[in-house]
């Protein structure tokens, strides 16, 4: 998409909305559990000084303790700066939402959070928008006019595309996202078939799955006669809301679902969490924060 693309101002209004928000939620608490949970991937010399009774001899200079006749010990600093992917399905499932908000506008909100807490961090963050094909890549940077870029796409983007294809994203991934890197994959994982792409993306980056879904998706009012239409492959089946055996059978494939997708982070060390339209995305991602720094330590 090009920088110049025009928005409307209902649009405007409701990108300034979200980055404003989601800004303000980035406090110095915040960005510190982010740091915590997400550390480096090395230590780089810095410096050396004397070498005091207790210090590791692993450290020793030799170099320099040979010069100056006495010894001095290598100090390191830990090379903080991570890269962030936002690998995102933009799918025709994304739009539902049995209340005010959709799984979009949930979405949205959360890469923002994840944009702006990594921009804090002064680390570099890219995005991937995906349904059936790989919609839009935009490469790892920093600076705010760069997560102001991410939103934009986010809230403008409308794919050609319907259904879910995560193993054709997470194979995207891996070719354009070389050295390793944070990835947030942010889908309602109604999709099969992709164990393998997700095992080799979890051996390769530090894999994150948040996967989002409405409460009306695994419990349906009893109001009688319903039509149900999958937003993605078109198909629409009647069911009876008041059967007891239809509840059972969709709270069942609902959970199957769930528990496999968490067998399958569990299995490849990838975190798993879930997030609904109606939960305080503060609370959970501070959660998921403070879980990883647990783990960690």
């Amino acid at each position: 998409m090009s920088e110049k693309f025009m928005v409307s101002s209902e649009l405007l209004a409701q990108m300034k909305q979200i980055q404003l928000r989601t800004k303000s939620l980035v406090t110095e608490q915040f960005a510190g559990e982010y740091e915590s949970a997400f550390k480096g991937q090395g230590m780089a010399f810095e410096d050396v000084r004397p070498y005091y009774p207790g210090d590791d001899v692993r450290f020793i200079d030799w170099n320099v303790t040979a010069r100056c006749n006495q010894p001095f010990i290598k100090l390191f600093r830990e090379e903080r700066e991570l890269t962030v992917i936002l690998l995102v399905d933009v799918s025709a499932s994304m739009q539902f939402g049995s209340g005010e908000v959709f799984k979009h506008n949930t979405a949205a909100t959360l890469a923002a959070l994840l944009a702006n807490v990594a921009m804090k961090s002064n680390d570099k963050v890219g995005m991937i928008l995906f349904s059936n094909d790989i919609d839009a890549y935009i490469p790892p940077k920093k600076g705010p006019q760069h997560v102001w870029r991410l939103i934009r796409e986010l809230i403008s983007f409308t794919p050609e595309e319907k259904q879910t294809n995560i193993a054709n994203a997470l194979d995207y991934l891996n070719q354009v996202i070389r050295k390793r890197a944070v990835v947030f994959l942010i889908s309602d994982f109604f999709c099969s078939d992709y164990n393998h792409a997700f095992k080799l993306a979890a051996k390769r980056h530090d894999l994150v799955t948040i996967a989002l879904n409405d409460p009306m998706e695994r419990k349906i009012a009893p109001i009688g006669l319903l039509s149900l239409n999958d937003m993605e492959n078109g198909e629409s089946i009647l069911i009876d809301t008041n059967d007891m055996d239809v509840h059972r059978m969709i709270e069942q494939s609902f959970d199957e679902l769930q528990q496999s997708l968490k067998k399958l982070c569990h299995s490849t060390g990838a975190d798993y969490m879930t997030v609904t339209p109606q939960d305080d995305l503060i609370n959970v991602i501070m959660g998921l924060f403070r879980q990883r720094e647990h783990m960690i330590k």
